[in-house]
């Protein structure tokens, strides 16, 4: 391997279940308890992406006062497309709790 092989890094990377699916309790996608996990597992990560952004550039293009309005969306549209792919497994933890409190 020469130090510019690049095949390792292009080899396409596993991708995890989509979130619909039950979690691995093997409840129903459609359960309430499910839905609720994930809802709070996007919250989660919306606030994460909030916290951890460092704001709009001062300099070159920006998109004003829209921006910043229209931030809180994206944040959430992120959010959600990363619980879509998989998460980070905090709503199979909170589903898990949900599922044992319900017992």
């Amino acid at each position: 391997m020469t130090p510019f092989d690049l095949s390792p890094i292009a080899a396409p990377l596993p991708r995890p279940g989509p979130a619909d699916a039950a979690p691995r309790g093997g409840a129903a996608p459609d359960d309430p308890a499910w839905q609720a996990a994930k809802a709070l597992e996007t919250g989660f990560l919306s606030e994460l992406l909030r916290l951890s952004d460092p704001g709009a550039p001062e300099t070159g293009f920006g998109g004003g006062a829209g921006e910043e309005q229209f931030r809180s969306f994206l944040f959430q549209a992120q959010a959600e497309r990363m619980v879509e792919a998989g998460g980070i497994g905090l709503a199979e933890r909170l589903y898990a709790g949900l599922s044992k409190a319900a017992r």
